[in-house]
């Protein structure tokens, strides 16, 4: 049999988009799972981080989150150009702006108004399938170690063989910081419990929903460990693909 961390789910050749329809398509996939962009100005070592807030094909308009840290708005206003480089489900997707972006509002919140990339870079680089939960499926996950007060507790989104994403309720993010390790999460699989290290990869929180998404990769993960979730996941990908009339079981 197959591996289901493979084949169709393995790294492919890097793609430039240049339809309109494909390059909303992928922003619009960015805005809806809340996935952090990074950002570089040329010529500048510091990185930022914004979000895609809203994708208007009709006046080929892109907005874009408040930089944070915020003191990278001064480049913005000097009209630098920068790079944009995000991850969709292990799809890394880039794009260049060279246009000065207008700073404004977007529903009572500060945020930047940018054309349309005329092309992004998309590459799918994961080599490991990611399998999202329905919302029926509740698994239940816990976050702490020894730079958390306190443990912070939540539900399982996604996952895969290297990762996983996360939600929880209320504002938890600056309890976290990106880059750094944690030395217990643990989830509740459906057959049995796991525990391990991760590295946070980002946090984002919705302050609509008032929900915190982090997004993690599994730290020197035990081959024990490894086994229950790479057969968690085997389950959601046979479960998704019974339902999928054009999967294989």
């Amino acid at each position: 049999m197959s591996s289901p961390f493979s084949q169709e789910d393995g790294p492919q050749p890097p793609k430039l988009l240049k339809a309109p329809v494909e390059i909303v398509a992928n922003l619009r996939q960015l805005q809806q799972a809340h996935d952090p962009l990074i950002i570089t100005f040329h010529e500048r070592n510091q990185r930022f981080q914004s979000y895609v807030i809203e994708v208007d094909r009709d006046k080929n308009l892109l907005i874009l989150d408040e930089l944070m840290p915020s003191d990278g708005e001064r480049y913005l206003l000097n009209g630098e150009a920068f790079s944009v480089e995000t991850f969709h489900e292990g799809v890394r997707v880039a794009w260049q702006c060279e246009d000065t972006l207008r700073i404004s509002e977007h529903q009572g919140a500060r945020c930047y108004f940018s054309p349309m990339p005329p092309e992004i870079t998309y590459h799918q680089r994961r080599s490991a399938y990611r399998a999202p939960l329905k919302q029926t499926e509740s698994v239940k996950v816990e976050l702490s170690g020894d730079k958390l007060r306190t443990p912070i507790a939540g539900l399982l989104l996604d996952i895969s063989a290297t990762g996983c994403k996360m939600r929880f309720p209320g504002s938890v993010g600056s309890n976290l910081q990106a880059g750094q390790v944690y030395e217990r999460f643990s989830a509740r699989f459906p057959f049995g419990g796991m525990t391990t290290a991760v590295e946070v990869r980002h946090v984002h929180y919705d302050d609509k929903a008032d929900i915190t998404f982090i997004g993690v990769r599994f730290h020197r993960i035990n081959g024990q460990e490894q086994r229950l979730v790479e057969r968690f996941v085997y389950q959601l990908q046979r479960e998704a693909r019974r339902f999928d009339s054009d999967g294989l079981f």
